[in-house]
């Protein structure tokens, strides 16, 4: 079976959730390879090989510290030149998609990005499934030229652990100077928030204008849930929620298996970035409000009334 690489995203060694939902994709496609760049390897490996990596190949260079994603791109093209994989895999993040594109010009290959299910096909055919067009579609595609390279969204596929060998193989990086054209002069930590990740959360609650910028009850579902936190723009804009926990077409594209919208109206830019969610719950005061169109349960209340008594019901089963 050919090879199926895997750009792992991690911190330092610390392998993030979508990692493990591409090996268990990757299994479908061929024989997962899981590819590190940067320093952890020790610390991703035991992971890597619970999740069915058959190969971890380990690129090391203090160059991915200090420079933005050319020397990533650089390095996993030459990879994908030496090994001839049957597929590139990727998370679907910011960094992710800019590599992928890069990778696909290198390596003269096609390019989907934002996967929500990707399968073998006849033939070697490697099959995808898009919503596109702010869920107004959904698009099957393959690429037709080159190595396939695909990102896809987090939350697309539940991880199943399954052991690997997981041999390890180290590769000599060579990155030209041409990569390093964008130094990094500066990073800040962005502050521990306690909860999960918004992209990769399996829960999501957001609050919208309905929230008359009181999210502590948004917050408090939430918490009960071990939820990631959203808002809508109309929130963002009001100054009642950072921008960084936006949702929608200009803000970020959630897919958590079950998202809970609270005083969001559901106009077209905010369904843009959560309408691939498995389970839809929607709390509303206004019955003809959009959202309730796209749900797959709906509740006609105030949220200052309906969160507390959920939250009260989830803490009280979980004892």
């Amino acid at each position: 079976m050919a090879e199926v690489l895997v750009l792992v995203d991690h911190v330092d060694g610390a392998v993030r959730k979508t990692t493990l939902e591409m090996l268990t994709i990757a299994r479908r496609l061929g024989e997962p390879s899981a590819v590190l760049i940067g320093a952890g390897f020790d610390a991703a490996k035991e992971i890597l090989a619970q999740y069915g990596a058959e190969k971890i190949y380990r690129l090391e260079s203090a160059d991915f510290d200090d420079y933005v994603v050319a020397p990533k791109a650089e390095v996993l093209a030459q990879l994908v030149a030496s090994a001839a994989p049957a597929a590139v895999l990727m998370t679907s993040s910011p960094e992710g998609k800019e590599i992928a594109g890069r990778l696909s010009i290198k390596t003269e290959s096609g390019l989907i990005t934002d996967a929500v299910d990707v399968q073998a096909g006849e033939g070697g055919a490697v099959r995808t499934t898009q919503s596109v067009f702010a869920g107004g579609y959904t698009v099957q595609a393959t690429v037709t030229k080159g190595t396939p390279i695909i990102t896809v969204k987090p939350n697309s596929v539940a991880p199943e652990a399954v052991s690997g060998a997981a041999v390890e193989q180290a590769v000599e990086v060579s990155i030209s100077e041409g990569a390093k054209g964008a130094r990094i002069t500066d990073r800040q930590p962005r502050a521990a928030t306690g909860r999960p990740e918004l992209t990769e959360a399996a829960i999501v609650v957001s609050g919208g204008r309905g929230t008359a910028g009181d999210f502590s009850k948004v917050e408090e579902f939430a918490d009960s849930l071990g939820a990631a936190v959203g808002a809508s723009r109309a929130a963002v804009d009001a100054g009642w929620y950072p921008h960084t926990s936006q949702i929608g077409q200009t803000g970020k594209e959630v897919s958590p298996q079950l998202y809970v919208a609270a005083g969001i109206s559901g106009a077209i830019q905010h369904r843009a970035g959560m309408q691939t969610s498995k389970t839809i719950i929607a709390i509303n005061k206004d019955e003809e409000a959009p959202i309730f169109e796209l749900v797959d349960f709906g509740v006609v209340g105030d949220l200052f009334k309906v969160l507390p008594q959920a939250t009260e019901a989830v803490n009280k089963a979980k004892g």
